[in-house]
């Protein structure tokens, strides 16, 4: 069985985030979402929020499943045998980025391989961040995220 590991920090998932998601159980048996904590970064949402998001938006998808993880990547996917790790590049800004991390990732685990996926170009410009900025402004997101995240933003910044 071919398992790829899809990490993110998936505050809040999005659309795009699904696209990669659809398109890697295309190429992988499995798919494991892994939801990041990062300590770089500051979430809106709590691992938990994010954790449900993400369970409630693929319900239903066969192969795919979603945890929590704090770490190292590599260690993960070497406890879980991934193959793959799968990586969205929107622009090639990301890439430089997603680079250093593929090779780093491939000395801490070299049996596993980075596969940078490109987004379908509707969703090439989705940002989390963006979307949470938009969002803290009553702005309307229904285009960009499954109706749970919205509802979550919503509750979030106050609105109804």
């Amino acid at each position: 069985m071919k398992i790829a590991i899809y990490p993110g920090s998936f505050d809040p998932i999005t659309n795009g985030h699904l696209d990669l998601i659809q398109r890697g159980l295309l190429l992988f048996d499995q798919l494991v979402v892994a939801i990041a904590d990062n300590p770089n970064k500051k979430p809106l949402f709590s691992g938990t929020e994010r954790l449900e998001m993400v369970e409630e938006t693929i319900k239903g998808q066969k192969g795919v499943e979603v945890l929590l993880f704090t770490g190292l990547l590599a260690a993960l996917a070497k406890e879980r045998e991934a193959c793959a790790i799968i990586r969205g590049v929107r622009a090639v800004s990301d890439f430089e980025f997603e680079f250093q991390l593929a090779l780093m990732n491939r000395k801490l685990a070299p049996h596993t391989e980075t596969v940078f996926l490109i987004p379908s170009e509707k969703y090439t410009y989705l940002s989390s961040n963006l979307i949470k900025d938009i969002a803290r402004f009553d702005g309307d997101i229904a285009c960009f995220v499954p109706e749970i995240v919205k509802e979550k933003l919503k509750e979030k910044f106050g609105f109804s």
